[in-house]
């Protein structure tokens, strides 16, 4: 499996094509450089560099490509497992669909929720600067006469799937982007942008809010949301200790609709999360009631990267409700 990191390793920040690679799991702190590499066993990794990654994914037999950025608390296996999970999904509805392309950034290694909780917020948004670098670093490959010329050029659609405090790394890395190396705003990049269970405010995805950069680079916005996510009642709780009063995205869905971009979308997941994900009802949008097995919130999911519209059959229609039966 490929994916890319900003979490340091244990060797040298120095970029080596070909060298092993292991994660220096007790430091937590965002690394100004990124690292592309393959997954190659358990726990065996090996860095390839940007351009072979790339090269990689225009080559790959696969027509589209999602991103899977993962949520807090999660260390790099089980990063993978989740990707995995989600990859035997899409390969079991359609072989050589969708590519699952993990960025992993550096959650924190101590025990406990609410204590990793602030140390995981700072880490997110320390891994804004290192993954503009990549988008960076993929316009400059995606305009290049040498590795990617007119002659043949890349035709992957490229998703994006973030999970849970994801959702602030990816708010944050747009933001930074437009900052500091855009001059005309951000361009429009991704096909499918899938906010799960979304751990930032609810306005969010307003006009006018730093989230709304992300309905600018995408053609559609997916808000997946469930108000009994019991992981984010833990992140509400640290927010609330803190003086930081605020509903979130992953539990109401945007504050108002009607202040949000026409190319946002919403899906309640209340009648299903806690049955897919049980107790927590945070990670529901993989496995159903039985793993392996797709749920439904998987299967709105791949349909939307498959038609490239989230309600193909009513083109007006924004808000839907998922329910067994």
């Amino acid at each position: 499996m490929l994916f890319i990191t900003n979490r340091f390793p244990k060797q040298s920040i120095r970029t080596r094509v070909g060298r092993k690679f292991d994660f220096n799991l007790d430091n937590n702190a965002a690394s100004n450089s990124v690292f592309f590499c393959e997954r190659t066993g358990d726990t065996a990794y090996t860095e390839i560099g940007s351009i072979e990654f790339l090269s990689r994914l225009k080559n790959a037999s696969y027509r589209q490509i999602l991103i899977y950025i993962h949520g807090f608390s999660n260390l790099p296996e089980d990063v993978f497992s989740a990707a995995e999970e989600f990859q035997k999904l899409c390969e079991k509805k359609k072989k050589q669909e969708v590519l699952v392309v993990p960025l992993i950034w550096p959650c924190d290694n101590d025990i406990g929720i609410v204590q990793d909780y602030w140390d995981d917020q700072k880490a997110a948004d320390s891994s804004a600067y290192s993954f503009a670098r990549i988008l960076e670093k993929f316009l400059t490959w995606r305009n290049s006469e040498e590795y990617n010329p007119q002659a043949d050029p890349c035709f992957k659609r490229i998703n994006v799937l973030s999970h849970s405090m994801g959702n602030r790394v990816l708010r944050e890395t747009l933001s930074t982007w437009n900052r500091y190396d855009l001059a005309d705003g951000v361009p429009l990049i991704l096909r499918n942008t899938f906010l799960v269970a979304a751990d930032i405010v609810n306005e969010s995805l307003h006009v006018g809010e730093p989230g709304e950069l992300i309905c600018h680079a995408s053609r559609n916005v997916i808000v997946y949301f469930a108000s009994d996510d019991l992981a984010l009642r833990a992140s509400k709780a640290s927010n609330l200790k803190n003086k930081i009063a605020s509903r979130r995205l992953g539990h109401t869905g945007p504050e108002d609709m009607r202040l949000t971009p026409a190319n946002v979308y919403t899906v309640d997941c209340d009648d299903v999360n806690n049955i897919y994900d049980n107790p927590k009802g945070h990670s529901y949008f993989r496995s159903g009631r039985k793993k392996g097995q797709p749920g439904l919130v998987f299967e709105h999911i791949f349909e939307t990267l498959i038609s490239g519209r989230v309600f193909p059959d009513d083109e007006f229609r924004r808000t839907t409700i998922i329910r067994e039966g």
